[in-house]
This record gives C-alpha cells, sequence and structure tokens, in this order.
C-alpha cells in the first residue's frame, strides 16, 4: 500500500507541464492529450507556473541548418585556402618588402584563422545536431511524467488503460531518443582543437565580433550520461509496473 500512497505526489501536473513546456514542447494540443485533461486546463496550468502561453518560447527553438563561415577570405578548407593565403602574404610582403618578421607573424595570423575557421565550422554543425537531439530527448522525458501523472489524476480523460498505454509508448518514445542524442552527442566529442597559440584565440574573437554564435566543444561523456538517463527511466518504469499491478489487483478483487 506504501506504493499506492506514493503514486504521485499532489499537484504536479501543472509542474510538469511548465517543465515540458520550457524543454521545448509548446503544442497546447499535445500537452492536452499526454495529460489528459482540456486545452482550457493545459492554459490555466501554465498561467498557474507563471508562464504566458500565448508567447511561444523563441530561445527554445534548435535550427540543424549551417552555413560554413569565412573570415578574411578562410573557410578552413585545406585546399580552397590555399590560393588565398598565398595572395595574402603575397600581397603583405609587397607592402612591407623590408620586414621579413613581420611577414612571418601575419602568415602565422593567417594560417591560425585558417585553422580556427575550419575547427569552427567542423564542430557547430555537429553542436547544432546534439543540441536539437538533446531537446527531443528532454521533450520525450517530460511526457513519460506527464502521462505518468495523468493515471494519478482521477479527473483525467479517458480509461486507464488507454492512459497507461500512453505511457508505455511514452516510456518507448523516450528510450530511442536517449539512444538517438548519445549517436548525435558523440561525434560533438571528438572534433580537437589546441587553444596553445594566442593568434588562435584572437581569431576566435574575431568569428565572434563578426555575429557568429560562439562555441564550446562538449566535454561530457555522452555513453555515461545516455547510460545513467536510461537507468533512471528503466528505474522508475519498474516501480510504476508494480503500482499498476497492485492497482489492477485491487480493481479486480473489489469487482469480484
Amino acid at each position: 500500500m506504501d506504493a499506492l500512497r506514493n503514486w504521485s505526489a499532489p499537484g504536479r501536473r501543472a509542474e510538469l507541464i511548465a517543465a515540458a513546456w520550457k524543454a521545448g514542447e509548446t503544442n497546447v494540443s499535445a500537452l492536452a492529450e499526454a495529460a489528459r485533461i482540456s486545452r482550457p486546463t493545459v492554459y490555466a496550468d501554465l498561467r498557474d507556473q507563471g508562464i504566458d502561453p500565448d508567447h511561444r518560447p523563441k530561445g527554445n527553438t534548435v535550427t540543424t541548418t549551417f552555413a560554413p563561415i569565412s573570415l578574411e577570405g578562410l573557410t578552413g578548407s585545406a585546399h580552397g585556402d590555399g590560393d588565398v593565403l598565398r595572395e595574402a602574404v603575397h600581397r603583405f610582403r609587397a607592402e612591407h618588402p623590408d620586414d621579413n618578421k613581420a611577414g612571418v607573424q601575419e602568415m602565422g595570423r593567417l594560417m591560425a584563422i585558417h585553422e580556427t575557421v575550419g575547427w569552427y565550422n567542423t564542430i557547430r554543425p555537429k553542436l547544432q545536431e546534439e543540441q536539437a537531439a538533446r531537446a527531443e530527448r528532454d521533450r520525450t522525458l517530460h511526457l513519460v511524467e506527464i502521462r505518468w501523472e495523468a493515471l494519478a489524476d482521477p479527473n483525467s480523460r479517458g480509461s486507464f488503460l488507454h492512459g497507461h498505454q500512453a505511457y508505455v509508448r511514452a516510456v518507448h518514445d523516450a528510450r530511442a531518443a536517449i539512444d538517438a542524442w548519445k549517436e548525435k552527442a558523440i561525434p560533438a566529442t571528438e572534433v580537437p582543437f589546441a587553444w596553445d597559440r594566442s593568434e588562435r584565440n584572437t581569431a576566435y574573437e574575431q568569428i565572434v565580433a563578426a555575429g557568429h554564435p560562439p562555441v564550446e566543444a562538449l566535454t561530457i561523456d555522452p555513453a555515461a550520461v545516455a547510460e545513467q538517463l536510461r537507468e533512471t527511466l528503466d528505474q522508475a518504469h519498474a516501480r510504476r509496473k508494480e503500482i499498476v499491478a497492485e492497482t489492477l489487483g485491487l480493481a479486480q478483487s473489489a469487482n469480484q
């Protein structure tokens, strides 16, 4: 009976709906279907949590499109940048014919731009794909909680079995989303770059100053994070299966 008493913490529906909204699930109909409540109730729950449902959070929009950038004509391409580098160095030396040291420094500066832009053009699309997969992962995990909470709500719409089936599907979807995120996250950790020269830091500052979004290498262990998320999800699901089995057993006894 202790498990039944801990079926769900009272009043969590609005909290869970707000969490799903912040994770990127801003489709009111989808939230209403998951929670087995009406659309007006979703709007009310969101407003109770301090969220204005009439204003979708733009910051949660994840884009996976990326156009490679260039800086001073350099794209980071091993083939395409060769001519650009040679022309730039030739032009600089023509303007500074008696300053060999400055010519060497200019070559180093241009090479740093070439290397840093190449790293940026390689890692940013991988990070965008990881971010999109992470948003989907978090969205599905929140929907698992919403669907479970709906089972505990006596005022929710539809039959218990229908709601439980939707919950089980949500668990399977969340598992798939965790695996999909891991597959996108691993490549984002495999783009090494050494910030061992001040010219590279300067080149990166130029990239950001030109209006391109800053990027930060992914330093987590995707396999370990995915394993922990799956373990947490599976443990909760196993505990909930016991609760459901006991609930159905009590219901059958009551009907005999």
